[in-house]
This record gives C-alpha cells, structure tokens and sequence, in this order.
C-alpha cells in the first residue's frame, strides 16, 4: 500500500455544525482546508497545537468497518474528518511526509475518537474507532485537491526540495496511546 487515491473530501465552517461535501478544495500552508472551522480558527479541538488540527484523514474501509463493528448507520461524513481515503495506510504516514495530489503534508498524530463524537452521532463509537480514527496533518504545501488525487509518502530529499523544513526544524509527530 504505497500509493492510494483521495475519495471524499469534507468541510464546514464551524464547530458541530454538519459537514459538507466538496468536490475539490485548496489545502493552504499552515492553515488547512480552505473554509473549514478549523481554518477558520474555531472548531472543537482549536486549543490544541496548530500543527495537529489543520486536517484529517481516514480510509473508507475503517469507517465501513466501524459501521458493521456498531451495527448502526455510520458514513464517512459521520467521521468528522476532512479527507476519506483508499489504498494507503494512514498510521504508516504518521512522522512522515506525504502527498496529496500536489500539496505537501506532514502526518502529525493518529486521530483517536472522542465523546465529542459519540454526541454528535448518538452512537457508542469510541472502542470501534480507537484503531480506526484516521489521522492528523499539517499542510506545508498547499494546493488544489480534487477526488481522485493520489496520495503517497514523500520521501525526505523531495519534501525538503519543495521547501519542507528539515533538521532540527523538522515537524515532531506525537504518539498518541492506541
């Protein structure tokens, strides 16, 4: 799984509101997803580090699975994530550089589920999500995104050919219990 494609890619404007699916969207450098709550500077989780709520990521497969594992209705908008993916795995891409389309990311954390979002749904989500949350990432090259881009690791020499920085000023993942 080195290579997988973009499927869905979701936003909204402000916190617990519903999300709404776009076809493309441009991705800006140390913000996010153009027009999301979390670009916007609000959202749940905008206390936390900027580096760790610019975007979310999770593949198609984990939230179908979630939605057997809970025997209830539970779609990719449910997840409250920004990016749906296929044919890559997201944890791997933790600590990593990654594509895409042309943006730039770097994968900050795992995205563990939230009461939050137990509350938003009504359902218990928390177990069955816990190694299926998707994850976070920073957006260090920005771009235009459309269903169907590819998303793929970067190596080190690429990123920092497009400007990603490096050494000591290189991002620093954070490990998140699960």
């Amino acid at each position: 799984m080195d290579e997988g494609s973009l499927l869905e890619i979701w936003t909204t404007p402000e916190a617990a509101a519903p999300l709404r699916r776009i076809p493309s969207g441009r991705l800006v450098p140390g913000v996010g997803l153009e027009g999301d709550r979390y670009a916007r500077g609000g959202g749940t989780w905008a206390q936390y580090p900027d580096l760790e709520k610019q975007l979310t990521l999770i593949d198609r497969d984990d939230v179908a699975a979630v939605a057997a594992e809970v025997g209830a209705p539970f779609g990719t908008a449910d997840s409250r994530r920004n990016l749906v993916t296929t044919g890559i795995a997201l944890p791997s891409l933790v600590g990593r550089w990654f594509a895409v389309g042309d943006a730039l990311l770097f994968g900050m954390k795992r995205c563990p589920p939230c009461t939050h979002l137990e509350r938003l749904t009504g359902l218990k989500l928390v177990k069955a999500m816990v190694h299926r949350g998707g994850i976070n990432a920073a957006v260090f090259g920005g771009g235009l995104i459309t269903a169907g881009a590819v998303v793929r690791p970067v190596p080190d020499e690429e990123a920092a050919r497009r400007g990603a920085p490096t050494g000591a000023d290189r991002p620093v993942p954070r490990t998140v219990p699960g």
